[in-house]
């Protein structure tokens, strides 16, 4: 993981998170630093290790801005356990909701996550392998033949036929002998045993006894079929694992999150976590390779690796912080509860431990990013000792015209290219002109200084308004090809460009 990390300098960190993220240089460069010290810190002495604390982040901007992508980009590109929260979901402790450790919670489930899917990859090979067997023990039954046990003149155990015994008054001792050598000359004189009611005696002899030729041949045919794809419509039977699932429980007190996980393992324990059902080859080998993925991969290991990269390189993104600022010239009523949420949230952001399922977990070295709008409150209005624990703030800028510009054309998931590719797919061709794109930029600048100011996510809104008819008729004109110009745009958008009014309903 550390040579991963190695090569992520501040620089490159922008770089990469230039390529989705418009503008807010100084945002990056924040978060740029923070995830290198991180990097440093790893390096360090254990002893000097524990006293570097990270530099946790405060974003100050307008909603639409970036603010979370910049968070989620940072944590996808340090492959780092990431979970995002709102303030206003938590409760202060005493009331009913979810308690602020509930988000370690998710961060240590996400890790979890994480590290199972990378073992996997590791173990794939030899699951594909354990599934392909498993799946032709479905497709071509080894039987164990109990026919044929009754009928081995070696075999000793004949329990049914003691009964035979009185049949006989010539000696208990020399009728039990009698039995045993009789039986297989009894179906002789009838006639059963060349034509056979138990027709599958006959089958066992060759494809379905496991280290006969025949069994063998059969097998890998069989084998050969699965992987041509021959097989993959058939159905097979197969019995898989499953959890109960038991509806989310939010009571009062911060030790009753994992009752879930409790109750499905009290109903494990009892059996009732086996399910037979058909479903496809195909289907089956997916089931089957989960599974023996599942068998291969050490838990314990997976929990002790999860909770070490949660500790380490693990980001929780608050969003919505100032919702739960206490204004000066408010007081009593939800403020209460507010200030309660920022209380509860401090040890958290200073560094405890919290248990969770898998372990506990120390958040001395968690990185908190905390974003909000901060419109109606300022972070001033945050208790003292919360502010202390966001050293770093940043402000991000709003979004102009150039901005919006940028967003249409440079990132790799750019809305016009979204938008032809989504079409593409009912061989519809659409094609954005420089005036076009120029001028939806500048319609959204517009309507965001009239009306209320929602950033990037008023392009999301013009771009469905503006190909709405186009999307609809998409499979009634196919195959074809639509440039969309700037006097495409202005037809489409007339009603938005004169009409506040109009402007306020649509988006």
């Amino acid at each position: 993981m550390e040579k991963n990390l190695d090569r992520l300098t501040p620089r490159e960190i922008v770089a990469e998170l230039d390529k989705y993220i418009v503008g807010q240089k100084k945002a990056k460069r924040a978060v740029a630093v923070a995830l290198r010290n991180r990097i440093r810190r790893i390096k360090l002495d254990p002893e000097i290790r524990e006293d570097i604390a990270p530099k946790n982040i405060l974003m100050i901007g307008p909603t639409g801005v970036g603010k979370t992508e910049i968070a989620r980009r940072l944590a996808r590109l340090a492959n780092s356990p990431f979970v995002k929260v709102e303030a206003t979901k938590y409760t202060e402790v005493g009331y009913v909701g979810r308690d602020v450790e509930s988000m370690i919670r998710d961060l240590m489930a996400a890790g979890i996550q994480m590290v199972k899917q990378e073992m996997q990859q590791s173990v794939n090979a030899e699951a594909e392998k354990r599934a392909e067997e498993a799946l032709l023990d479905l497709l071509v039954p080894r039987q164990r033949k109990k026919g044929r046990e009754k009928k081995t003149p070696s075999a000793p155990v004949l329990r049914p036929m003691g009964a035979f015994s009185f049949n006989n008054d010539d000696g208990p001792g020399i009728m039990g002998t009698a039995i045993q050598v009789g039986i297989p000359m009894v179906r002789d004189l009838s006639g059963e045993k060349p034509e056979g009611p138990d027709q599958g005696e006959e089958k066992t002899e060759a494809p379905e006894i496991p280290g006969q030729p025949e069994y063998s041949h059969t097998r890998e045919k069989f084998r050969a079929w699965l992987r041509e794809g021959k097989l993959e419509e058939g159905t097979v039977e197969i019995t898989v694992s499953q959890n109960p699932q038991f509806p989310a429980i939010e009571m009062m007190g911060g030790g009753l999150e994992d009752l879930e996980s409790s109750l499905s393992g009290i109903a494990g324990f009892f059996g009732g976590g086996k399910k037979k059902k058909v479903v496809s080859v195909k289907r089956a080998r997916e089931i089957l390779i989960a599974e023996e993925a599942e068998k291969l991969i050490d838990r314990d290991r997976v929990s002790d690796e999860a909770r070490k990269r949660v500790e380490e390189t693990g980001i929780v993104f608050i969003d919505e912080i100032d919702k739960i600022a206490v204004r000066g010239e408010r007081g009593g009523g939800p403020d209460v509860s507010r200030e309660g949420v920022q209380r509860d949230i401090l040890p958290i952001v200073e560094g405890a431990t919290v248990n969770t399922k898998w372990g506990q977990v120390d958040t001395s070295h968690i990185l908190f990013i905390a974003a909000g709008a901060f419109n109606v409150s300022k972070p001033s209005d945050l208790i003292p000792e919360l502010q202390g624990r966001f050293p770093l703030r940043v402000e991000l800028e709003s979004l102009g015209e150039e901005e919006f510009l940028r967003i249409l054309k440079e990132p790799k998931n750019a809305l016009t290219r979204q938008y032809r590719d989504l079409l593409s797919t009912e061989q519809v061709e659409i094609d954005f002109t420089g005036g076009a794109i120029r001028r939806l930029a500048s319609l959204a600048a517009e309507v965001n200084s009239r009306l209320e100011n929602i950033g990037a996510r008023r392009l999301h809104t013009i771009m469905e308004t503006l190909l709405e008819e186009l999307s609809f008729e998409a499979p009634d004109i196919a195959p074809a090809k639509i440039s969309i110009t700037e006097d495409y745009v202005n037809e489409k958008l007339a009603g938005l460009a004169m009409d506040q009014d109009l402007g306020r309903y649509i988006l």
